[in-house]
């Protein structure tokens, strides 16, 4: 199927370098809030690609959860493939697509656990069908049935009852620590607005250039 002359304008407007604050957390924020005011679903959905041991690639949405100075977190298993992929090379690349806004935002960093107590801290604030759900789901294994998936998730409620949902050993947060992020706003003829945050040695300063489209 060609669909190369499927195409559309990027007719948002641009952003300039005074507009763009000296801090890229300060100025994600200022961007993540503009976002929560459209009618986009779910500006938290970011895409997380990992690479295996052979170089391979790979990709999925997650959703971010919180983040700070220190980075973004998200929770998973740990005996999913992203973890197992994260634990073999913990570089990763997170990437923000607000389409309705005709932006993007990529964040590439180092991916690590967050604490045993921030995650139960977290995990007590999900849905008690979610925090059963973690238990049962082998995540990125193989599964002969979803009928066997949910016979699980009803042992597990029933096993559980009215009693709180305890946080399962292998499921938890990686919180993302960045060292570049790229703020990129969609422009009239292809002539797209890109500034690139990359972090000093010492991860503290950052410095902040426009890049060509």
């Amino acid at each position: 199927m060609d669909i190369s002359q499927f195409r559309r304008e990027y007719i948002r407007g641009g952003i300039s370098r005074t507009e763009m604050d000296a801090d890229p957390i300060i100025q994600f924020t200022q961007w993540f809030e503009q976002a929560q005011k459209t009618t986009i679903s779910d500006p938290t959905a970011m895409v997380l690609a990992t690479v295996d041991s052979h170089g391979q690639p790979s990709q999925r949405t997650v959703l971010l959860k919180y983040y700070d100075k220190k980075g973004f977190v998200f929770f998973t298993n740990f005996d999913s493939r992203k973890a197992a992929q994260i634990k073999e090379n913990d570089k990763v690349s997170l990437l923000f697509v607000w389409l309705e806004l005709e932006r993007q935002v990529m964040i590439n960093g180092v991916a690590c656990k967050i604490s045993t107590a921030e995650s139960a801290k977290y995990f007590m604030t999900r849905p008690k069908d979610s925090q059963l759900a973690a238990w049962v789901s082998s995540q990125s294994h193989k599964l002969s049935s979803r009928q066997i998936l949910l016979q699980k998730f009803q042992e597990m409620k029933k096993k559980i009852g009215e009693g709180k949902v305890p946080l399962p050993s292998f499921w938890g947060g990686f919180r993302v620590e960045p060292v570049e992020i790229e703020f990129w706003q969609g422009r009239t003829s292809r002539l797209h607005d890109r500034f690139f945050y990359s972090r000093a040695s010492d991860m503290g300063s950052w410095s902040m250039e426009r890049l060509a489209p």
